[in-house]
């Protein structure tokens, strides 16, 4: 027997299964939507066929994954068992269960034919798949031992072969080793005065580039010396000039301090005097108002301070505010006398 009758019988046992499985399953659909349709309400009966459908949906995985695991050489354990035993059990008990329950032995068995095929025909096709994948395994390995056998006196003719032309090979190859050896010889002492002279060129252009490159740093360090008292210079100058411009600052600051304090004082001093018993001196009466306006005192309490008419006052509040208000003020007010 060699792989194509192998195939052949693999793939007749594969169609026989997927035959018998479909027809089990449609046959089963038929039978048990019906008894599903009179348990289930009236408004639920369309979901009848959903039951067979599903254990008959695990009977298709039961047998696939039988048939891969089968072709692996592999054992799925108990639950494959279980659940192989279970699904037919279960298509059986459903074939069956209407005939059951009309007491109709001959329905029973009529109905329980299907069910029974596939159980047998699961358990029968994976003992047979079992049985042809060991089949398969025992002439891959035959195969594979006369493949080897015949690689491997395959491997001792070249090996000889190429032993023999390894040794003419080393022979030829010793006669040239010695020509080159020669040649190498001459041309190593050729080089070697080369590169004695080579290396003695490039040495004494090292040191006239290390002499240049010393001397080039030097200059370049003289002018970061240069640089960096420039800038040390200029630094120095700045924050002398910051300096004094500060001290400046701070000296007319004080003196303006000191102005204002003045001035704060003599507004004080004026403002203190007091209601005038008589119209003061002009230029005091200038005095004591342009006082009261910057303090922000009203217009007749500051003719009261300088004796002063009130529109004179006013004259005088919006001349310290705006000369040019102020003579319009003035105008006005002679223009009324």
């Amino acid at each position: 027997m060699n792989a194509v009758h192998v195939r052949s019988a693999e793939k007749a046992l594969n169609v026989g299964t997927w035959l018998i499985v479909f027809g089990a399953m449609l046959y089963s659909v038929l039978t048990v939507t019906p008894l599903m349709a009179d348990h289930t309400a009236a408004r639920w009966s369309w979901t009848a066929p959903i039951l067979p459908l599903v254990v008959d949906a695990a009977v298709v995985i039961v047998v696939k994954l039988d048939d891969v695991l089968a072709r692996l050489g592999g054992n799925g354990g108990r639950w494959p068992i279980v659940l192989r035993w279970m699904t037919g059990l279960m298509t059986l008990a459903l074939n069956t269960a209407g005939s059951a329950l009309k007491k109709d032995l001959v329905g029973m068995a009529v109905h329980a034919v299907a069910p029974l095929l596939l159980i047998v025909t699961a358990e029968t096709g994976l003992a047979y798949r079992r049985a042809i994948a060991r089949a398969v395994a025992a002439l891959e390995a035959a195969q594979k031992i006369e493949r080897e056998e015949r690689e491997r006196a395959a491997r001792e003719r070249a090996e000889q072969a190429r032993t023999e032309a390894l040794e003419e090979r080393e022979h030829t190859a010793q006669l040239a080793r010695e020509q080159r050896d020669h040649e190498a010889l001459l041309v190593r002492e050729q080089t070697e005065r080369e590169e004695r002279a080579r290396r003695e060129e490039r040495e004494a252009r090292e040191r006239a580039e290390a002499a240049e490159r010393e001397s080039r740093e030097r200059r370049e360090r003289e002018r970061e010396h240069r640089e960096q008292e420039r800038v040390r210079l200029e630094q120095e100058a700045r924050q002398r000039a910051e300096t004094e411009a500060r001290e400046r600052a701070e000296t007319a600051d004080r003196e303006r301090r000191e102005r204002e304090e003045q001035a704060a004082r003599e507004r004080a001093a004026l403002l203190d005097r007091g209601p005038a018993g008589e119209q003061l001196e002009k230029e005091l009466a200038r005095r004591i108002v342009a006082a009261a306006c910057d303090a922000g005192l009203p217009v007749r309490q500051a003719a009261e301070l300088s004796g002063w008419s009130v529109g004179w006052v006013s004259a005088r509040y919006a001349e310290h505010r705006s000369p040019d208000a102020g003579r319009r003020a003035d105008l006005a007010i002679a223009g009324g006398q």
